[in-house]
Protein backbone atom coordinates (compact mmCIF):
# COMPACT_ATOMS: atom_id res chain seq x y z
CA UNK A 1 0.00 0.00 0.00
CA UNK A 2 1.21 3.43 -0.77
CA UNK A 3 2.22 5.62 2.32
CA UNK A 4 0.51 8.27 3.71
CA UNK A 5 3.49 10.16 4.30
CA UNK A 6 3.98 12.32 0.72
CA UNK A 7 7.40 13.08 1.76
CA UNK A 8 8.31 9.73 2.30
CA UNK A 9 5.99 8.64 -0.61
CA UNK A 10 8.23 10.84 -3.06
CA UNK A 11 11.48 9.51 -1.47
CA UNK A 12 10.67 5.89 -1.89
CA UNK A 13 9.71 6.86 -5.67
CA UNK A 14 13.35 8.70 -6.05
CA UNK A 15 15.09 5.34 -4.60
CA UNK A 16 13.14 3.09 -6.90
CA UNK A 17 14.10 5.31 -9.97
CA UNK A 18 18.14 4.73 -8.63
CA UNK A 19 17.07 1.38 -8.18
CA UNK A 20 16.33 1.39 -12.32
CA UNK A 21 19.44 3.41 -12.92
CA UNK A 22 21.34 0.61 -11.49
CA UNK A 23 19.92 -2.28 -13.02
CA UNK A 24 20.22 0.20 -16.47
CA UNK A 25 23.86 -0.02 -16.03
CA UNK A 26 23.97 -3.77 -15.69
CA UNK A 27 23.16 -4.77 -19.25
CA UNK A 28 26.45 -3.57 -21.17
CA UNK A 29 27.95 -4.94 -18.30
CA UNK A 30 26.71 -8.28 -18.36
CA UNK A 31 27.03 -8.09 -21.80
CA UNK A 32 30.14 -7.43 -22.23
CA UNK A 33 31.13 -9.92 -18.86
CA UNK A 34 29.41 -12.30 -21.23
CA UNK A 35 32.39 -11.77 -23.93
CA UNK A 36 35.16 -12.02 -21.69
CA UNK A 37 34.01 -15.45 -20.07
CA UNK A 38 33.50 -16.31 -23.87
CA UNK A 39 37.44 -15.57 -24.68
CA UNK A 40 38.53 -16.94 -21.32
CA UNK A 41 36.31 -20.02 -22.07
CA UNK A 42 35.31 -20.42 -26.01
CA UNK A 43 33.06 -23.38 -27.11
CA UNK A 44 31.14 -23.54 -23.82
CA UNK A 45 27.24 -23.30 -23.68
CA UNK A 46 25.52 -20.03 -23.57
CA UNK A 47 24.13 -21.02 -20.06
CA UNK A 48 27.18 -21.12 -18.74
CA UNK A 49 27.72 -17.69 -20.25
CA UNK A 50 24.46 -16.37 -18.87
CA UNK A 51 25.10 -17.92 -15.54
CA UNK A 52 29.16 -17.04 -15.25
CA UNK A 53 28.02 -13.51 -15.72
CA UNK A 54 25.69 -13.63 -12.29
CA UNK A 55 26.98 -16.37 -10.11
CA UNK A 56 30.28 -14.43 -8.81
CA UNK A 57 28.07 -10.86 -8.49
CA UNK A 58 25.48 -12.72 -5.98
CA UNK A 59 28.39 -15.11 -4.09
CA UNK A 60 30.10 -11.37 -3.27
CA UNK A 61 26.88 -9.44 -2.40
CA UNK A 62 26.02 -12.05 0.26
CA UNK A 63 29.69 -12.26 1.45
CA UNK A 64 29.20 -8.60 1.89
CA UNK A 65 25.72 -8.64 3.78
CA UNK A 66 27.31 -11.54 5.67
CA UNK A 67 29.99 -9.62 6.96
CA UNK A 68 27.55 -6.19 7.47
CA UNK A 69 25.11 -8.14 9.38
CA UNK A 70 27.34 -10.32 11.78
CA UNK A 71 26.43 -12.15 14.09
CA UNK A 72 22.68 -10.95 13.46
CA UNK A 73 22.73 -13.64 10.98
CA UNK A 74 21.37 -16.25 13.68
CA UNK A 75 18.78 -14.18 14.07
CA UNK A 76 16.85 -14.33 10.87
CA UNK A 77 13.25 -15.37 11.15
CA UNK A 78 11.43 -17.58 9.46
CA UNK A 79 9.78 -14.99 7.51
CA UNK A 80 12.81 -13.33 6.39
CA UNK A 81 14.07 -16.61 5.27
CA UNK A 82 10.85 -17.53 3.92
CA UNK A 83 10.68 -13.96 1.78
CA UNK A 84 14.37 -14.16 0.83
CA UNK A 85 13.78 -17.40 -0.70
CA UNK A 86 11.13 -16.43 -2.93
CA UNK A 87 12.84 -13.17 -3.94
CA UNK A 88 15.98 -15.31 -4.68
CA UNK A 89 14.30 -17.64 -6.24
CA UNK A 90 11.92 -16.06 -8.60
CA UNK A 91 14.83 -13.20 -9.13
CA UNK A 92 16.92 -16.51 -10.57
CA UNK A 93 14.99 -17.43 -12.57
CA UNK A 94 14.49 -14.21 -14.08
CA UNK A 95 17.94 -13.42 -14.05
CA UNK A 96 18.82 -16.67 -15.68
CA UNK A 97 16.67 -16.13 -18.62
CA UNK A 98 17.69 -12.82 -19.17
CA UNK A 99 21.53 -13.51 -19.06
CA UNK A 100 20.66 -16.03 -21.94
CA UNK A 101 18.94 -13.29 -23.55
CA UNK A 102 21.75 -11.29 -23.96
CA UNK A 103 24.01 -13.88 -26.05
CA UNK A 104 20.90 -13.66 -28.91
CA UNK A 105 19.64 -10.06 -28.96
CA UNK A 106 20.78 -6.76 -28.25
CA UNK A 107 21.11 -5.12 -24.50
CA UNK A 108 18.98 -2.63 -25.37
CA UNK A 109 15.82 -4.75 -26.57
CA UNK A 110 16.88 -6.98 -23.69
CA UNK A 111 16.74 -4.20 -20.96
CA UNK A 112 12.98 -2.56 -23.28
CA UNK A 113 11.22 -6.03 -23.22
CA UNK A 114 12.26 -7.10 -19.38
CA UNK A 115 9.71 -4.39 -18.72
CA UNK A 116 6.71 -6.17 -19.99
CA UNK A 117 5.59 -6.90 -16.37
CA UNK A 118 4.60 -3.30 -16.03
CA UNK A 119 1.39 -4.27 -17.69
CA UNK A 120 1.12 -7.85 -17.12
CA UNK A 121 1.30 -6.30 -13.08
CA UNK A 122 -1.97 -4.43 -12.95
CA UNK A 123 -3.65 -6.70 -15.23
CA UNK A 124 -3.06 -9.19 -12.88
CA UNK A 125 -4.11 -6.86 -10.16
CA UNK A 126 -7.51 -6.19 -12.32
CA UNK A 127 -8.32 -9.88 -12.42
CA UNK A 128 -7.53 -10.74 -8.72
CA UNK A 129 -9.89 -8.09 -7.81
CA UNK A 130 -12.59 -8.92 -10.65
CA UNK A 131 -12.43 -5.37 -11.79
CA UNK A 132 -12.39 -3.84 -15.33
CA UNK A 133 -9.56 -1.71 -15.72
CA UNK A 134 -10.65 0.84 -17.96
CA UNK A 135 -9.89 1.63 -21.47
CA UNK A 136 -6.95 3.54 -20.78
CA UNK A 137 -5.00 0.15 -19.33
CA UNK A 138 -6.66 -1.93 -22.08
CA UNK A 139 -5.36 0.49 -24.67
CA UNK A 140 -2.10 0.28 -22.97
CA UNK A 141 -1.76 -3.64 -23.13
CA UNK A 142 -2.44 -2.87 -26.77
CA UNK A 143 0.89 -0.27 -26.98
CA UNK A 144 2.66 -2.55 -25.25
CA UNK A 145 1.90 -5.34 -27.75
CA UNK A 146 2.68 -3.62 -30.89
CA UNK A 147 5.38 -2.27 -29.23
CA UNK A 148 7.18 -5.49 -27.94
CA UNK A 149 6.44 -6.86 -31.85
CA UNK A 150 8.52 -4.21 -33.64
CA UNK A 151 11.23 -3.73 -30.79
CA UNK A 152 11.51 -7.54 -31.16
CA UNK A 153 10.85 -8.15 -34.74
CA UNK A 154 8.05 -10.46 -34.17
CA UNK A 155 7.93 -12.78 -37.78
CA UNK A 156 4.22 -12.84 -38.58
CA UNK A 157 4.59 -15.12 -41.17
CA UNK A 158 6.02 -17.37 -38.48
CA UNK A 159 3.88 -16.14 -35.56
CA UNK A 160 7.62 -16.99 -33.33
CA UNK A 161 9.41 -14.62 -31.63
CA UNK A 162 13.57 -14.93 -31.45
CA UNK A 163 15.05 -16.82 -28.94
CA UNK A 164 16.49 -13.97 -27.33
CA UNK A 165 13.11 -12.08 -27.25
CA UNK A 166 11.10 -15.60 -25.83
CA UNK A 167 13.26 -15.46 -22.78
CA UNK A 168 13.04 -12.19 -21.86
CA UNK A 169 9.43 -11.68 -22.20
CA UNK A 170 9.34 -15.22 -20.24
CA UNK A 171 11.92 -13.61 -17.87
CA UNK A 172 9.57 -10.42 -17.28
CA UNK A 173 6.88 -12.93 -15.51
CA UNK A 174 9.38 -14.37 -13.44
CA UNK A 175 10.27 -10.57 -12.30
CA UNK A 176 6.73 -9.63 -12.06
CA UNK A 177 6.26 -12.33 -9.38
CA UNK A 178 9.18 -10.78 -7.37
CA UNK A 179 7.61 -7.56 -6.96
CA UNK A 180 4.26 -9.02 -5.92
CA UNK A 181 6.54 -10.85 -3.38
CA UNK A 182 7.73 -7.51 -1.71
CA UNK A 183 4.64 -6.09 -0.92
CA UNK A 184 2.90 -9.20 0.67
CA UNK A 185 1.32 -8.28 3.90
CA UNK A 186 2.36 -10.96 5.88
CA UNK A 187 6.24 -9.94 4.89
CA UNK A 188 5.59 -6.44 6.07
CA UNK A 189 7.60 -6.85 9.24
CA UNK A 190 10.51 -8.06 7.49
CA UNK A 191 13.96 -6.58 7.82
CA UNK A 192 15.52 -5.54 4.02
CA UNK A 193 19.03 -6.58 5.58
CA UNK A 194 18.10 -10.04 6.41
CA UNK A 195 15.96 -10.74 3.33
CA UNK A 196 18.42 -9.39 1.14
CA UNK A 197 21.45 -11.96 2.49
CA UNK A 198 18.71 -15.01 1.61
CA UNK A 199 18.04 -13.48 -1.32
CA UNK A 200 21.70 -12.87 -2.54
CA UNK A 201 22.86 -16.69 -1.03
CA UNK A 202 19.97 -18.28 -2.93
CA UNK A 203 20.55 -16.66 -6.20
CA UNK A 204 24.29 -17.74 -5.47
CA UNK A 205 23.41 -21.56 -4.89
CA UNK A 206 21.20 -21.57 -7.94
CA UNK A 207 23.76 -19.68 -10.64
CA UNK A 208 26.45 -21.98 -8.95
CA UNK A 209 24.66 -25.13 -9.84
CA UNK A 210 24.04 -23.57 -13.80
CA UNK A 211 27.43 -22.86 -13.84
CA UNK A 212 28.82 -26.54 -12.64
CA UNK A 213 26.20 -28.50 -14.50
CA UNK A 214 27.04 -26.18 -17.90
CA UNK A 215 30.65 -26.06 -17.57
CA UNK A 216 32.82 -27.92 -20.44
CA UNK A 217 35.41 -28.52 -17.51
CA UNK A 218 37.14 -27.18 -14.39
CA UNK A 219 39.50 -25.04 -16.44
CA UNK A 220 36.35 -23.05 -18.02
CA UNK A 221 35.49 -22.25 -14.61
CA UNK A 222 38.58 -20.85 -13.46
CA UNK A 223 39.78 -19.37 -16.56
CA UNK A 224 37.88 -15.78 -16.01
CA UNK A 225 39.75 -15.34 -12.45
CA UNK A 226 42.62 -14.42 -14.28
CA UNK A 227 41.11 -11.65 -16.26
CA UNK A 228 41.58 -8.36 -14.50
CA UNK A 229 38.94 -6.48 -16.90
CA UNK A 230 36.63 -9.42 -15.30
CA UNK A 231 37.62 -8.92 -12.11
CA UNK A 232 36.54 -5.10 -12.88
CA UNK A 233 33.52 -5.38 -14.22
CA UNK A 234 32.13 -7.86 -12.34
CA UNK A 235 32.93 -6.18 -9.06
CA UNK A 236 31.00 -2.62 -10.50
CA UNK A 237 28.16 -5.05 -11.39
CA UNK A 238 28.37 -6.28 -7.73
CA UNK A 239 28.35 -3.16 -6.11
CA UNK A 240 26.25 -0.65 -8.16
CA UNK A 241 23.62 -3.28 -9.99
CA UNK A 242 23.52 -5.66 -7.32
CA UNK A 243 23.80 -4.17 -3.83
CA UNK A 244 22.92 -0.75 -4.91
CA UNK A 245 19.55 -1.96 -6.79
CA UNK A 246 18.48 -4.50 -4.88
CA UNK A 247 19.36 -3.34 -1.33
CA UNK A 248 17.40 -0.48 -2.25
CA UNK A 249 14.21 -1.70 -3.77
CA UNK A 250 14.10 -4.46 -0.87
CA UNK A 251 13.92 -1.50 1.59
CA UNK A 252 11.71 0.85 -0.15
CA UNK A 253 8.99 -1.10 -2.59
CA UNK A 254 7.03 -2.15 0.18
CA UNK A 255 6.11 1.63 0.93
CA UNK A 256 4.15 1.70 -2.41
CA UNK A 257 2.06 -0.72 -4.51
CA UNK A 258 3.21 -3.21 -6.84
CA UNK A 259 1.97 -1.56 -9.74
CA UNK A 260 3.18 1.86 -9.02
CA UNK A 261 6.93 -0.02 -8.25
CA UNK A 262 6.13 -1.77 -11.93
CA UNK A 263 5.63 1.08 -13.43
CA UNK A 264 8.80 3.11 -11.64
CA UNK A 265 11.18 0.45 -12.77
CA UNK A 266 10.15 1.24 -16.60
CA UNK A 267 12.94 3.82 -16.10
CA UNK A 268 14.93 0.77 -16.13
CA UNK A 269 15.05 0.77 -20.15
CA UNK A 270 15.26 4.50 -20.58
CA UNK A 271 18.56 4.24 -18.71
CA UNK A 272 19.74 1.19 -19.64
CA UNK A 273 19.59 2.29 -23.75
CA UNK A 274 21.26 5.70 -22.81
CA UNK A 275 24.38 3.80 -21.62
CA UNK A 276 24.57 1.41 -24.52
CA UNK A 277 24.94 4.57 -26.66
CA UNK A 278 28.59 5.26 -25.12
CA UNK A 279 29.71 2.77 -22.15
CA UNK A 280 30.43 -0.34 -24.64
CA UNK A 281 32.90 1.69 -26.46
CA UNK A 282 34.49 2.85 -23.09
CA UNK A 283 34.55 -0.67 -21.75
CA UNK A 284 35.79 -2.62 -24.82
CA UNK A 285 38.68 0.72 -24.87
CA UNK A 286 39.50 -0.53 -21.12
CA UNK A 287 38.99 -4.27 -21.54
CA UNK A 288 40.50 -5.38 -25.26
CA UNK A 289 36.77 -6.33 -26.27
CA UNK A 290 34.86 -5.47 -30.11
CA UNK A 291 31.68 -4.56 -28.10
CA UNK A 292 30.74 -1.50 -30.01
CA UNK A 293 28.15 1.17 -29.05
CA UNK A 294 24.39 0.59 -29.97
CA UNK A 295 22.99 3.25 -31.71
CA UNK A 296 18.86 4.62 -32.26
CA UNK A 297 17.52 2.51 -34.84
CA UNK A 298 14.45 2.68 -35.99
CA UNK A 299 12.66 -0.56 -34.05
CA UNK A 300 14.29 0.79 -31.14
CA UNK A 301 13.02 4.23 -31.37
CA UNK A 302 9.54 2.99 -32.28
CA UNK A 303 8.74 -0.05 -30.23
CA UNK A 304 10.62 1.45 -27.44
CA UNK A 305 8.50 4.36 -27.74
CA UNK A 306 5.20 2.56 -27.99
CA UNK A 307 6.51 0.70 -24.61
CA UNK A 308 7.27 4.04 -22.87
CA UNK A 309 3.97 5.77 -24.29
CA UNK A 310 2.10 2.93 -22.52
CA UNK A 311 3.82 3.34 -19.16
CA UNK A 312 3.59 7.03 -19.23
CA UNK A 313 -0.43 6.75 -20.02
CA UNK A 314 -0.86 4.02 -16.84
CA UNK A 315 1.34 6.16 -14.62
CA UNK A 316 -0.91 9.27 -15.40
CA UNK A 317 -3.81 6.82 -15.06
CA UNK A 318 -2.15 6.44 -11.41
CA UNK A 319 -1.55 9.96 -10.50
CA UNK A 320 -5.30 10.91 -11.78
CA UNK A 321 -6.92 8.54 -9.26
Amino acid sequence: MPVPDPALRRRAVFMLLLTSLYWGMSFPLMKAIGQLVEVEAPGASSWFYGAMMIMPRFLLAAMVVAVVIGPGLRSITRAEWHQGALLGGFSAGGMLLQADALQFTEASTVAFLTQFYAILIPLYVAVRTRENPGARVWLCAVLVLVGVGVLGRFDWRALRLGRGEAEVLLSSIFFGVQIFTLGRSEFAHNRPLPISFVMFAVQAVVFGAVVLVSAPDVAAIVAPLRSVPWWGLTLALTAFCTLGSFLIMNKWQPHISATEAGLLYCGEPVFGSFMTLFLPGLISAWAGLNYANESLTGHLLVGGGLILIANVLLQLRRSAA
